[in-house]
Order: structure tokens, then C-alpha cells, then sequence
């Protein structure tokens, strides 16, 4: 606005040769560009901007407005269109309210531009006064034809300047609606993130208590089971019954399995998040996640790459629904992917945020589920898609991680997971981080 009041002000005074009081002009605007050199330092601030501090902003362009006006011709000035920006941009941004205290505001001013003004004197029509003597009545002609001819320079000047402040005003409105269009666009977005986020939250917590039952219901049959299990063992002695004893043997091996998991399912469950993460070191982590995954596949050939960009003591989040994230998505892959070409891990770092990529050598991610894999579960547990990549997708979502899926080029499938990190130089930095 400043540019197109230079603008105006110097094709008014040097190119219509327009009488303008150029040193109140340029005092005004001056002050105008002094506020916005205040607002530019204000926002380098991290102090929150309230709707109150928005609509001072606001007032102050309106009497910075009033002030341009007063010194060009008040309400007759075509640019009183002007006005209708301040209103526009509260009645978009501010409460309802704000939006009636700037139409009164306005209002006001243009209304006191009506009396007072200073008008434009170069380019104001003067009839002749007809009452007028003349001694000679050639004289008052050629007077009265001066007179008719500015009178039509000034209409032609007026709507000239009406056009020039449509165009100006229109310029400007669209410009300011269409940028806090995208402003709202962008909330709007953020709000249905939320709101998808709340979403997949509640399934998960459905999710959790259904597992929680079950752990609950299937422990009784579990426990019944065992018991027989080990009755039969001493009926059915190693020495006279040995292959039966030894599928016994297996037998009870796997029910402990499914008692031990599904103790784990109901811990699980209900633990919150500050009991079950810790802070550890990003090395030993990863190391502890590669040994639990290896006590359920221990045949499964594992690459393994560990590529840090710095050497630095990160730590990370050690949460429990973390790890068997992580180790749900490798069993994904070790059952995707050929036993004779097993699966790689590839883990790289920095200050703030590890990267682990978990690649497999099956046929890869069907082309319909990349879109939305993990987004929501799946019907069928085929390629290694499901409930549990699902819950793992809101784990690290809501430890402020993401999770990528994609085919890559070499064939099969690829899992990126981007998680933040406890890095111990940015705590020094700032103590005040919890």
C-alpha cells in the first residue's frame, strides 16, 4: 500500500501537475512505513499475535487512510474505496464483533471527510457568476468557454480517478481474500488431519481394549491347556513314549510363547506412555529391537547398514508399542521376502531424527494399498498387510515420527521410519525442554 501511495502521490503532483500538500503526504506516509518497521521487529518476537493486536494493526490503516484522504479532496477522492480493504480483512479474519466496530469506524471517518478536507484546488471547477458586468460580452464568452472546458477536464480527471480506484481497490481485495483464502484452505486441512487423526486414535484405543479382553479371555483356556499338557508329560514318561513326549515337549513351548505374548499384549494395553518409553541410546536400541525380532525369526537372513551423518550420543524414546512396531514391520518383511534373500535394515542418523529403512525381496506392495497402507487396516493379512502395520502406522505417528511406504526399483517392498531424537547437545542448549 505504501508503493501505490508513493505511486499515486507522484503521478498526481508531477504527472496531472496537481497542487497536493506534499509535505503532509510524505509526513503520513512516513509514519505509515515506521509502523510497519515496528510490525516487522514485533513478529521476530515469539509472543503470540491476538485478535486484539490484529485489529489495532487495522485501525491504525485506517486512520493512516483518513489522513491521505484529508489531504486529497476527502470524500471526494475516487480512492475512498479504500476503506472497504481494512473492513474486508477483519470481517474474514477477526470475531464478528471486531467486524462491527470497523464498520462504525469507517463509517465515521468517511463521514467526517464529507465536512472536512482539504480540497484539490487545481483541478475544483468555478462557474462564472452570470450577475456579472462585462464591458465586453466577448470576453465573458471566451471566460464561460475557459470555465466549460475545465469543468470537463475535471469530470474526465473525476472518472478517470473513480476507474483508477476500482481497479486499485479490486486489485487490493482480491489479492488480501485471496491469500487468506489459502490461509483458511490450509486450517481446513490441518482441522481434517486432526480429525482423521482422532479418528485412527479411536480405533486404535478400540483396538487396545479388544486386545486387553482377549488376552483376558484366552488366558483361562491357555491355563487349562497347560495344565494337561503337563499331566500328559508324566503319563506318558520320555522313556517309553519318546516322540510323543517330545511333541509334548513342543507343545508346552508354544503355549508358554502364546502365554508370554499375551501377558505382553495386556501389559501392553495399559500402560501409559511415561512407564513403559525411557531414554535410551540410539545404538543400544536398535541392538535390543534386533535381538527380540531375532528370538521369533532366528533363521531369517538379516543385512544390516548403519550409516550415522555424525557421531553423536543421540537417545531415543525406548517405548515398548515402539519396539513391537518396529518388530511387527520386520516380520512383515521376513514373510514377504524369499528365505534365500532375507531382509535389510539400513539405519542412518543426525542431531534430531534417526531414519530406518526395513527393505524386503517379495513382490512387493500391491499398487490399490500404497496410498493408504497403515492409514486403516486391511481385510486380509496377505503380503504382510495388516492390523498390525496399522497400529504400528499410530505408534509412530503419535511419537511424532512417519512412516513411508513405497516399492523400490530393485523389487519388493521398502518401510521408511523417521523418528525424532533426544539429542543430548540440544538439551544443553535448552534446559527448559522437558
Amino acid at each position: 500500500m505504501i508503493l501505490s501511495e508513493v505511486i499515486l502521490i507522484v503521478l498526481s503532483v508531477y504527472g496531472l501537475n496537481i497542487r497536493l500538500p506534499e509535505q503532509p503526504l510524505w509526513l503520513v506516509i512516513l509514519s505509515i512505513g515506521a509502523v510497519n518497521v515496528y510490525t516487522s521487529m514485533r513478529l521476530q518476537t515469539e509472543d503470540p499475535v491476538t485478535e486484539l493486536e490484529i485489529f489495532s494493526q487495522l485501525v491504525i490503516d485506517v486512520c493512516g487512510i483518513t489522513a491521505l484522504l484529508y489531504l486529497t479532496g476527502g470524500a471526494s477522492n475516487p480512492i475512498t474505496w479504500v476503506f472497504l480493504l481494512p473492513l474486508i480483512i477483519t470481517a474474514i479474519m477477526l470475531h464478528q464483533s471486531y467486524a462491527w466496530y470497523m464498520v462504525i469506524l469507517t463509517t465515521s471517518m468517511y463521514t467526517a471527510l464529507m465536512a472536512y478536507n482539504i480540497p484539490l484546488p487545481s483541478i475544483e471547477p468555478h462557474m462564472p457568476n452570470p450577475e456579472m458586468r462585462y464591458s465586453d460580452a466577448k470576453n465573458y464568452e471566451l471566460l464561460q468557454h475557459v470555465h466549460s472546458m475545465n469543468d470537463s477536464q475535471y469530470f474526465n480527471l473525476h472518472i478517470f480517478g473513480m476507474w483508477f480506484g476500482f481497479v486499485f481497490s479490486a486489485g487490493l481485495v482480491a489479492f488480501f481474500v485471496v491469500e487468506l483464502a489459502k490461509t483458511l484452505k490450509a486450517q481446513e486441512r490441518s482441522l481434517a488431519e486432526a480429525r482423521e487423526n482422532a479418528l485412527r486414535d479411536e480405533r486404535v484405543v478400540a483396538l487396545g481394549t479388544l486386545a486387553a479382553s482377549a488376552a483376558h479371555d484366552m488366558g483361562t483356556p491357555l491355563g487349562t491347556i497347560a495344565i494337561v499338557s503337563h499331566e500328559l508329560e508324566q503319563e506318558y514318561p520320555t522313556h517309553r513314549f519318546p516322540d510323543l513326549h517330545e511333541k509334548l515337549l513342543i507343545m508346552q513351548q508354544q503355549i508358554d510363547r502364546c502365554k508370554t505374548a499375551l501377558s505382553v499384549m495386556s501389559a501392553s494395553a495399559g500402560e501409559m506412555r511415561a512407564e513403559s518409553g525411557r531414554a535410551m541410546l540410539l545404538t543400544d536400541y536398535i541392538d535390543e529391537v534386533i535381538n527380540q525380532w531375532r528370538t521369533h525369526k532366528p533363521t531369517v537372513k538379516l543385512s544390516f547398514f548403519i550409516n550415522p551423518e555424525v557421531e553423536t550420543q543421540a537417545k531415543i524414546i525406548a517405548e515398548l508399542t515402539l519396539t513391537h512396531s518396529i518388530i511387527n514391520i520386520l516380520n512383515n518383511a521376513a514373510e514377504a521376502s524369499p528365505s534365500e534373500k532375507g531382509i535389510e535394515f539400513h539405519a542412518s542418523w543426525d542431531l534430531d531424527h534417526v531414519v530406518i529403512k526395513i527393505k524386503d525381496f517379495g513382490p512387493g506392495l500391491p499398487p490399490e494399498l500404497i496410498d493408504f497402507a497403515g492409514k486403516q487396516p486391511v481385510v486380509s493379512k496377505k503380503r504382510g498387510l495388516g492390523v498390525g502395520l496399522f497400529l504400528a502406522y499410530s505408534t509412530i505417528n503419535r511419537l511424532g515420527g512417519k512412516i513411508n511406504f513405497y516399492n523400490s526399483e530393485a523389487g519388493g517392498a521398502c518401510v521408511e521410519i523417521i523418528l525424532p531424537l533426544l539429542n543430548t547437545e540440544n538439551n544443553h542448549d535448552n534446559p527448559g525442554n522437558g
